[in-house]
């Protein structure tokens, strides 16, 4: 960590396998993607039984594969484009070939990871699309090498800060709003929509949920995707949702490995240190890891993070013997898959050039390596230090043993393709929709309500709603406007809004009877919010009633406590925007409670205690 820990924090603190797996892929009919949608998965996770029979099965398999086979399993890659045999520039340029069929014939993966098109791949437009693209991959992966079915993988978090599909989709609140509202069985059925909506559009495999405790305010990387700053709690929501995401259908992972909580440098861009003693490990970071694994989680994600009480060596933990081996492996008894953090962050790649990088990680004892930089390079580096001697090819298959096993217990041999118009059913149904926002009501924080401001009286009034997100504020301003006797004006600010449009914004407020301004600090980057904090300020001083929405971190208030009404949503999705004006309106009595304490502006103190939650 870059900051030093307070007591309080501390406190805190080869062709041909089909013929030998012939009882396995018996019945090719029932493989076709017409009949996929009405089975169920079998043996969600190594604890529900069948283990040591698909391990048994997996090195069967192992046994009768080429090198090249084992080394591409344990490669998770990235394709562009929207069908498996559509051309795309993207696929082109990283690996030589041009659509994502070719990709999987070339490099015989693992794995896949879908995006959509803000990172480029573009792979999730519709659950139609994505469920054909799903079906298209693995029929690319059933025709080449060893034909194994695909680990079809993406980032849907839940909230708005970290997700791949989207509308239609169904937005569940995120982390650390469902910490807020201390209920496991809530935490589980969110889990559970999403697997059931990945499942359906072929994803097996979620890198969710996120169980690093959140003990630092000034994280830029997890925040809201932390279920908080308590370890109990947090652990606590972990395994409901690992709990869900089986109940889904869906596999999941546990991220990021050992802890990323508390640290001011994101792994996206630098390579963090936590200097937390293995006392506090033991006490803050480790508890979720260990509820899920006694959960059943299929697979732990390591984190680009360098702990030197867990290694002294500086290197990060995706690269770490004692860490992936000795603590994970050997120590907690972890038995799932160990998946890299994405090995093109600036965590993994800013030390370890594309060639080092995979064959460190599985060194160290990751069984798959995601998002290697320079697929080719890497591929060939990995396979060129099995030849070689300097990774024993015990140790390849050992990995390679558990992946198949993992795809045998996911029934991906027998079952690899989905129902498309069961995914068109699915994403975003009505009773998905229905649960969500009922669950995100009871997640909506009311931090501060000086002089009972809220909720606010009957009667006709005149709204600005200003503050930071086009879309957040026009649909605050859409939600008020929708209320008998309510006009609603918007006036968006920005992440760093300007000192002329602070003033223009506290002019327009003084003919309004309220402002509703959103506030979002981490949008504003190394800014850290400041700007924000002197526009609540100026709105302030204009004598109108103002009332500030926090859209992620809840922290946001101890730039500006004495606002008259305070708000935290943890996310600026729909279900949570709707229920905060909801809330401002009295149709809702706020329920959430803090699960972080909001330090004051210097961080010397507390403001607002952990459990602090305000109702009507």
């Amino acid at each position: 960590m870059q900051q030093p820990a307070t007591p309080s924090r501390r406190q805190a603190l080869a062709t041909g396998l089909f013929g030998v797996t012939a009882a396995l892929t018996a019945s090719a009919a029932l493989s076709s993607p017409a009949n996929a949608g009405t089975r169920q998965t079998a043996g969600q996770t190594a604890a529900s039984g069948g283990g040591d029979r698909a391990r048994a099965r997996a090195r069967a398999l192992v046994r009768r594969m080429s090198l090249e086979d084992k080394v591409g399993q344990l490669f998770v890659l990235e394709v562009y484009g929207q069908a498996a045999d559509t051309a795309s520039a993207g696929n082109r340029t990283l690996y030589g070939v041009d659509t994502p069929a070719e990709v999987i014939a070339k490099y015989r993966p693992g794995g896949v990871i879908y995006f959509d098109a803000r990172r480029g791949p573009d792979n999730v437009r519709d659950p139609l699309q994505t469920a054909r693209l799903s079906n298209g991959l693995q029929r690319a992966a059933r025709r080449a090498g060893a034909r194994v079915p695909l680990l079809v993988s993406i980032d849907q978090e839940g909230g708005s800060v970290v997700y791949r599909l989207t509308d239609p989709a169904t937005l569940l609140p995120g982390n650390m709003a469902l910490a807020a509202g201390r209920s496991a069985s809530d935490a589980r059925r969110s889990a559970e929509i999403i697997g059931l909506e990945l499942a359906a559009v072929g994803v097996n495999q979620n890198y969710a949920p996120v169980a690093d405790v959140n003990v630092n305010p000034e994280n830029p990387v997890i925040g809201v995707r932390s279920f908080g700053s308590d370890p109990a709690l947090c652990a606590s929501l972990v395994g409901a949702s690992v709990s869900g995401y089986h109940r889904g259908r869906v596999a999941s992972a546990a991220k990021h490995f050992p802890g990323h909580g508390d640290t001011d440098t994101d792994s996206h861009t630098g390579l963090p240190r936590i200097d937390h003693t293995r006392e506090e490990l033991e006490g803050i970071d480790l508890p979720p890891f260990r509820a899920a694994i006694a959960r059943g989680v299929d697979t732990i994600m390591t984190a680009h993070i360098v702990v030197p009480a867990l290694d002294p060596s500086g290197v990060p933990a995706t690269m770490s013997q004692p860490i992936v081996t000795g603590l994970l492996r050997e120590e907690m008894g972890f038995e799932g898959l160990i998946v890299t953090d994405a090995l093109d962050m600036q965590g993994a790649s800013g030390q370890f050039p594309p060639d080092v990088a995979p064959v460190r990680a599985l060194m160290a004892g990751c069984d798959q390596l995601v998002l290697a930089p320079k697929l080719d390079t890497a591929y060939d580096a990995v396979l060129e230090a099995v030849r070689g001697g300097q990774i024993p090819v015990s140790r390849l298959d050992a990995s390679v043993e558990r992946i198949l096993a993992h795809k045998l217990r996911r029934d991906l041999f027998r079952h690899p393709y989905v129902d498309e118009q069961h995914a068109v059913r699915t994403v975003g149904a009505e009773r998905h929709r229905a649960d969500a926002q009922a669950i995100t009501d009871r997640t909506v924080t009311l931090v501060r309500n000086e002089g009972s401001l809220l909720p606010l009286p009957s009667g006709a009034r005149s709204v600005l709603v200003t503050g930071w997100g086009v879309g957040t504020t026009r649909a605050l301003a859409d939600a008020v406007a929708e209320r008998p006797g309510q006009s609603a004006a918007v006036l968006e600010t920005g992440a760093i809004p300007s000192a002329d449009r602070i003033t223009e914004t506290a002019g327009a407020a003084a003919g309004h009877g309220l402002v509703i301004v959103s506030v979002n600090a981490a949008a504003a980057g190394s800014e850290k919010g400041a700007a924000q904090a002197r526009l609540v300020q100026a709105l302030m001083d204009t004598g109108t009633p103002v009332v500030a929405v926090a859209v992620r971190n809840p922290y946001d208030i101890r730039r500006f406590p004495g606002v008259p009404a305070y708000l935290a949503t943890y996310s600026y999705g729909a279900p949570s925007l709707q229920a905060a004006v909801r809330t401002v309106y009295g149709d809702l009595s706020p329920a959430g409670r803090l699960p972080v304490a909001v330090p004051d502006a210097d961080s010397t103190g507390t403001l607002y205690p952990f459990g602090h939650g305000l109702t009507y």
